[in-house]
């Protein structure tokens, strides 16, 4: 049986006007949403919200659609991604410098919507990205 690097994120989610926008992180030309590797003996949500400070300084997330994940299908040199859903009510995105690149690990960060999401990220995160927006919106036509 194969061994996967599992890493850890999660699909930010803050309310707007026009409907819910999502927090994408650019590093290069690939769009993602925060996430990192879960260290050994790590919880995995620990480690998405550890990631999520470490890469946008922001701490204040709500589970309120609970803490159930979806994960990408193995890539690159066997990495697995899994990702939960929560709220940023408020707080400013930052890209702190990472201390041992001794700079951000992203260049940039967009809050967007769904159809600008689905443009901008690959293949790979599609499927999250849908995810999300489905238990985001669901809650909107069901509530």
């Amino acid at each position: 049986m194969k061994t996967y690097i599992l890493s850890a994120g999660v699909v930010i989610v803050r309310n707007h006007p026009d409907g819910p926008r999502y927090l994408l992180l650019r590093a290069f030309n690939y769009w993602d949403f925060p996430k990192g590797v879960v260290e050994e003996g790590e919880d995995p949500l620990d480690a998405a919200l550890r990631e999520v400070c470490e890469e946008t300084s922001l701490t204040e997330l709500d589970f309120r659609w609970g803490k159930g994940y979806q994960e990408t299908p193995p890539y690159g040199a066997g990495k697995i991604a899994r990702y939960y859903v929560a709220e940023s009510p408020s707080g400013d995105v930052c890209l702190p410098v990472n201390p041992v690149l001794g700079r951000p690990e992203h260049d940039e960060f967009r809050w967007v919507s769904f159809e600008e999401g689905d443009k901008l990220l690959g293949p790979r995160l599609r499927p999250i990205l849908n995810w999300a927006d489905w238990l985001v919106t669901r809650e909107r036509h069901d509530g």
